[in-house]
């Protein structure tokens, strides 16, 4: 009797694997062969070559521990991945566990956004695991292509009539700072209450609907810094983001949403307070709204 049943579930196993054989010599090949799977020589039309502090873009596939797997996910959104594949080392014990903690971190994970072309960044990153280790990642885009095709336009336009000919850099970001001053107003109703009226967070908002609040200044700024090739990365305090600049040979802040204050007489007001200053000084104004983590952002120390 006990031999029949050990043939039996012998048979049943043969038969499982035969059907389900192509899955099943997929996988093995993906284990045995990972880099296979991973290139990361792709490069989109977005990619930035900046090489910033925080992180390390990856140019192999070896993951031995949680800021490997933080940096993995940073170069597959730098690159412009849409979807992603790799697998935890079987050395590495604690792989999966490490994953979902990234995972489950969105506040260090959307610091990525930050070191990207705003093309390339983020509103959601999908993360899915097995317990054999491999790792599926889709990103969920803040800019879709339609988006992407408007915007970019839009900015031709702005360059052709305010930019012109200037190569100055410090004269193109004062132009393009006051431009999206003077034609967006800062959308209180979402930062206040969060009543979305429109796209405010992002370039789009800016651009075509005139109403910005930090993360769409932010980004309309951005782009047109990694237009002109001009070093940049985005900061991010508590409740409040802005521009970092690389630019005479060192490291400034920029921040558009601050210099377009509201005030009680709805006059329509153009400041520079925040444009191109120095840590120092960013201090020295001592508003809260700026604290920010120099482990992080370690360009500005």
């Amino acid at each position: 009797m006990k031999k029949f049943i050990y043939y039996l579930t012998l048979i049943a196993l043969v038969v499982l694997v035969y059907i389900f054989r192509e899955p099943i010599v997929k996988y093995i090949f993906e284990r045995i062969n990972p880099k296979d799977e991973v290139n990361f020589n792709y490069r989109n039309s977005y990619y930035l070559k900046y090489k910033y502090k925080f992180f390390d873009e990856l140019t192999d596939f070896k993951i031995e521990n949680q800021q490997d797997i933080f940096n993995t996910y940073y170069t597959v959104t730098n690159n412009g991945y849409d979807k992603f594949k790799f697998y935890c080392p079987e050395e590495y014990d604690n792989c999966l566990n490490d994953v979902k903690s990234l995972v489950f971190d969105q506040k260090k994970l959307s610091l990525i956004n930050g070191f990207v072309h705003p093309f390339n960044t983020f509103q959601n990153i999908r993360t899915e695991y097995n317990s054999l280790g491999e790792v599926n990642l889709e990103i969920i885009k803040t800019y879709t292509p339609e988006d992407i095709v408007k915007i970019q336009e839009k900015m031709q336009e702005i360059i052709k009539n305010e930019i012109k000919d200037e190569r100055d850099p410090k004269k193109i970001i004062r132009i393009i700072h006051d431009y999206v001053i003077n034609h967006t107003k800062y959308d209180k109703e979402r930062a206040d209450n969060n009543i979305i009226k429109y796209r405010s967070n992002t370039a789009y908002g800016v651009l075509f609907e005139g109403y910005g609040i930090c993360g769409g200044y932010t980004d309309t700024m951005a782009l047109f810094l990694d237009y002109y090739d001009i070093p940049n990365f985005e900061i991010s305090s508590e409740n409040h983001i802005w521009n970092a600049v690389f630019i005479d040979g060192k490291w400034l802040h920029l921040d558009l949403t601050w210099d377009d204050p509201i005030v009680s007489t709805g006059e329509e007001v153009l400041s520079d307070t925040y444009f191109l200053i120095t840590t120092e000084r960013l201090k020295e104004i001592n508003d809260v709204q700026h604290n920010f983590n120099l482990d992080i952002y370690k360009e500005l120390a």
